[in-house]
């Protein structure tokens, strides 16, 4: 008998997985879709799988079941589920998630958006952020149970399995954010149950509906934002032990040596394992995570640095999910694929690769362009200033900005540290400037926009360049042309006066480990003015 077992939101995944055992023991055949079953079995009185509606659905006791499955099935009534109409007049209820490869800025403001603009719609709405701070607003069974529709703007892999079965849509925090509107019209539209991308079908849905540069950046973000507080911590904690000068770190039983030992010899040890991990894990999820994280480390030390993890990064996670499409096995040892097969090949397979091909070549290629940014200087440091400067801010905490930005957090693993100074005195510059510009042409901005001026100067002091977001989506052309100016005039003085920087997030309060901490201060300092002036002059007088 085909059978069809409803998915659930509350039950446990043992009880469902028991069931399937039984009954694929008792010689019946799960099927995947509902309307093609002999038979539709329901574990829990209320049956909430959508794919039901207007179809036969018979609830039957799981202890029943593994007791006696034929007897169970045979005393099984199936009822029919009524479809739920859409009731115009009836309040919906909307859960969403948002999450940014930091963490910080964009995570927040993209659950703000949302959740003002549904409220302004008369709906339910409740956010749960997925911060650097873990899950903020936890979203209970019930309430995913219940809603109309689950909304996700996130730009990286998180776990969204309690979902499954609901309405789902996803989007980019800066599609929520700026075009609110226009994603719920497509999210009401689009909507479809969601199904975890354990399954090959989900994925392939999912890889249709992205593009290639899509898809990339989502899995690099994703390596990014699990890689990035084992980066800041270890690279605040190298800076400190320089404080007590450049060689102290050197004698052994200090505690220069014990801060050296924890932040580069443990922390940087281990960021590109974890960066290659959850690469891999965007991409072929849990079982892609060992894999990633091997083989991750293990051309680190190599040699192969920044590029090789990317590379065994993306090996394993596509490894991993062919050869999850590949390896068809029985229910009964199912769960022994994830766990043990898959992790074990990938890992083969992939290590080999990169003790024979990625190590000894990567390596090459890795340690000539460490050789050639650290060789910079005059002219050439000042392009690639001038470049990484203007790349921070054309999109502030978009592709661009996390492009630059990504790069230079890995070369901070090469020893390679220039360029992140640059980087971050240039992503400072967009929200201090336009504050710069509410102070000295007060008339052109109205009592609003200077007091986010005032919001996005503290902003640009913690490095989130995302402050000057509201400047931009009401005047993008000016602000961003100033914002990117004065970026790229910081970025270069940095690169030229050859500062360094260990920490790649915290804005001034990592400000002091530099090497140069009066020429940085400066950069950013002229580069902010040079944006503020510019975007002051450019302003056109505000609309009262």
């Amino acid at each position: 008998m085909n059978i069809y077992l409803t998915k659930s939101t509350t039950l446990p995944v043992a009880y469902v997985l028991l069931a399937q055992a039984v009954l694929e023991k008792a010689g019946h055949k799960l099927v995947d879709q509902a309307a093609n079953a002999d038979l539709r079995l329901s574990l829990e009185k209320q049956v909430s799988d959508q794919a039901t509606q207007g179809l036969e659905v018979a609830v039957v006791n799981l202890q029943e079941l593994v007791d006696n499955p034929n007897q169970a099935l045979a005393n099984a009534k199936p009822t029919l589920v009524e479809k739920v109409e859409a009731q115009s007049n009836k309040a919906k209820n909307i859960v969403a998630v948002t999450a940014c490869p930091t963490g910080v800025a964009h995570t927040f403001m993209s659950a703000e958006a949302i959740e003002t603009y549904a409220k302004a719609q008369g709906w339910n709405v409740k956010v749960e952020t997925r911060g650097q701070q873990g899950v903020g607003n936890p979203l209970s069974a019930e309430e995913v149970a219940a809603a109309d529709l689950v909304f996700a703007a996130t730009d990286i892999e998180v776990d969204l399995s309690k979902f499954e079965g609901r309405p789902f849509y996803h989007t980019s925090t800066k599609a929520a954010l700026k075009n609110t509107a226009q994603e719920f019209e497509k999210a009401f539209a689009q909507a479809k149950p969601y199904q975890p991308k354990t399954s090959a079908a989900p994925v392939a849905e999912q890889a249709k509906s992205e593009s290639g540069w899509q898809s990339v950046y989502r899995h690099l973000m994703t390596g990014v934002s699990h890689m990035l507080p084992i980066t800041v911590a270890g690279g605040l904690l190298i800076a400190i032990s320089f404080l007590f000068g450049p060689n102290a770190f050197k004698e052994a039983g200090t505690l220069p040596a014990a801060l050296m030992q924890i932040g580069g010899n443990s922390a940087f040890a281990i960021m590109l394992a974890v960066f290659s991990g959850y690469v891999s894990y965007s991409i072929a999820d849990r079982p892609g995570l060992a894999s990633g994280l091997i083989t991750g480390f293990l051309v680190n030390s190599l040699g192969a640095g920044f590029l090789g993890a990317i590379i065994t990064g993306f090996l394993s996670g596509y490894v991993t999910l062919y050869l999850s499409r590949a390896i068809k096995l029985p229910q009964s040892v199912s769960s022994l694929k994830p766990v043990l097969i898959l992790p074990l090949l990938s890992t083969l397979i992939v290590g080999l690769l990169s003790v024979y091909l990625i190590g000894p070549y990567v390596s090459v290629a890795s340690d000539s362009l460490s050789k050639w940014l650290t060789s910079l200087q005059g002219g050439s440091a000042l392009v690639l200033g001038l470049v990484l400067g203007a790349m921070m801010c054309i999109d502030m905490g978009g592709p661009i900005n996390k492009a630059a930005y990504v790069v230079s957090v890995g070369l901070i693993s090469q020893g390679v540290t220039t360029p992140m100074a640059a980087v971050m005195a240039a992503g400072m510059v967009p929200p201090i400037g336009m504050a710069i510009a509410t102070w000295i042409a007060r008339k052109k901005f109205n009592a609003q926009q200077r007091d986010s001026g005032n919001v996005a100067f503290v902003l640009g002091l913690c490095f989130i360049s995302e402050g000057a977001i509201p400047f931009a989506a009401a005047d993008p052309l000016r602000v961003i042309a100033s914002s990117a100016i004065g970026g790229a005039v910081a970025g270069a003085i940095s690169m030229v006066a050859g500062i360094t920087l260990n920490a790649p997030h915290g804005g001034l309060l990592v400000a002091f480990t530099v090497n140069k901490v009066v020429l940085y201060l400066a950069a950013i300092a002229i580069g902010s003015v040079v944006t503020g002036v510019l975007y002051s002059i450019l302003k056109k007088p505000a609309q009262n």
